[in-house]
């Protein structure tokens, strides 16, 4: 009896600490991390430091929501590695309706232990088209590469469908041929697992699903963002195209300004800095080498026009190798491309700094001398004295100068000035 008595005591002293919130009796926690926009670098960090945080804080499941129109390949790579870990169960919910899990967003999608999505979604069309292992490699322009590329990235998206045992023909067909699908039609062919609505009803999904030897329990679970760190916020702010074009115009504006005019110092620095950081971003964004020429012929094309007479030919054409290299400079990926609104502003600006700033730095360096003992050349003075090699003197512009002349003159003749060397005047006989 007194056991029994004790064993009540105990059942309710249990239960009125789960009524307190004991900790170790409280309700499961869901940690959540968000991608909206192209899969970069940051993007890639981000994923795994999430990754890393629920599992240390055993939050029974991380949710990945996505929106992306795709990204870089080794970015992507980095996040399906660390999703393939099964370091704590992940799940992809391509959310909110309207989002869209293309290209890389496919990779990553069913490299999940549970992919979801929201209605009036879509994934699909994760044709490689110009990916390539390094942003600076142009690989869109060799057949044979293209070939290697796509049976990589077929090969690559199939094991990852296989481990996670999602339909792996849809998968092949998703890069080989770009193929796309809507929520219903995924959940029908078993490319995803769920359809929700929302946050709430995922959960409830998700609840008592078996992952692996781990058993969800996500019903009236917790959800606690994980956002973004600065560092990662600003990282993936100014890792984008616009950034790096931007960087190129500085680069272009400021190293052109310092040769124009010597000893401004701030351009040729501000130009260098922006040169080297274009150079180490392009190392890693999807540049395409024809559109980087374009605008490099362009520029020349603008300089040339300023010394040769062609009534602005080259500078047209200049506008036009520059507008179109600028189109094609971030064609090789669709998450990474230069709008229009960008493109035609920085055009104008361009040819507006070549025609009217650069161009009338340089030919200022060629007009005459206006100024300076060099104005005195080739004018006509009068010998004060005799002037022989040895000197004499003359009078010009109401200053009295010592003149040496290789031909003997007598006092009053004039003279017509050939040189300067110091204080001393070299003249002749006037014609």
């Amino acid at each position: 009896m007194a056991f029994s008595t004790f064993g009540k005591r105990l059942a309710g002293g249990m239960v009125a600490m789960a009524l307190m919130g004991w900790p170790s009796l409280r309700a499961g926690q869901v940690g959540l991390a968000k991608i909206d926009g192209a899969i970069g670098p940051a993007t890639a960090t981000y994923i795994a430091r999430a990754i890393d945080q629920a599992a240390a804080e055993q939050d029974a499941c991380l949710i990945i929501q996505l929106d992306t129109p795709g990204g870089l390949l080794d970015s992507t790579k980095e996040i399906v590695e660390k999703l393939l870990s099964d370091t704590v169960p992940t799940v992809v919910y391509v959310a909110p309706a309207g989002a869209t899990a293309a290209s890389a967003g496919t990779f990553i999608t069913l490299a999940a232990n549970v992919a979801a999505m929201a209605p009036n979604t879509t994934i699909g069309a994760a044709h490689p088209l110009s990916l390539s292992l390094t942003g600076g490699e142009e690989a869109g322009s060799n057949d044979v590469f293209r070939t290697k590329m796509e049976n990589y990235a077929s090969s690559y998206i199939e094991t990852i469908a296989s481990n996670r045992l999602h339909n792996v023909e849809w998968a092949k067909a998703a890069v080989l041929h770009s193929a796309c699908t809507n929520a219903g039609e995924a959940l029908r062919l078993k490319v995803i697992d769920i359809i929700a609505p929302d946050l709430p009803s995922l959960l409830a999904q998700l609840d008592q699903r078996h992952v692996g030897q781990t058993i969800l329990h996500t019903a009236g679970a917790r959800v606690v963002d994980i956002p973004m760190a600065v560092r990662e916020k600003i990282f993936q702010m100014l890792w984008r195209p616009e950034i790096m074009f931007v960087l190129m115009l500085v680069a272009i504006y400021g190293i052109i300004g310092e040769l124009s005019n010597p000893g401004a110092i701030l351009p040729g620095v501000a130009g260098a800095v922006a040169l080297i950081l274009a150079l180490y971003m392009s190392t890693i964004l999807p540049i395409n080498i024809a559109g980087l020429a374009l605008i490099l012929l362009a520029v020349a094309l603008f300089i040339i026009d300023v010394f040769a007479v062609t009534h602005g030919i080259l500078t047209g054409g200049g506008i036009i190798a520059f507008f179109l290299g600028s189109i094609m400079l971030f064609d090789r990926e669709p998450a990474f491309h230069l709008s229009l609104g960008l493109i035609i502003p920085a055009t104008i600006l361009t040819a507006a700094f070549f025609l009217f700033i650069i161009g009338a730095g340089l030919r200022a360096q060629f007009l005459p001398v206006k100024t300076g003992p060099e104005t005195m050349l080739g004018k006509t003075a009068a010998a004060l004295t005799a002037i022989d090699p040895a000197g004499g003197q003359v009078m010009i512009d109401g200053e009295y100068w010592k003149a040496v002349s290789q031909t003997p003159l007598v006092k009053g003749a004039a003279v017509t000035i050939v040189g300067i060397e110091g204080l001393t005047l070299h003249v002749k006989p006037k014609s």
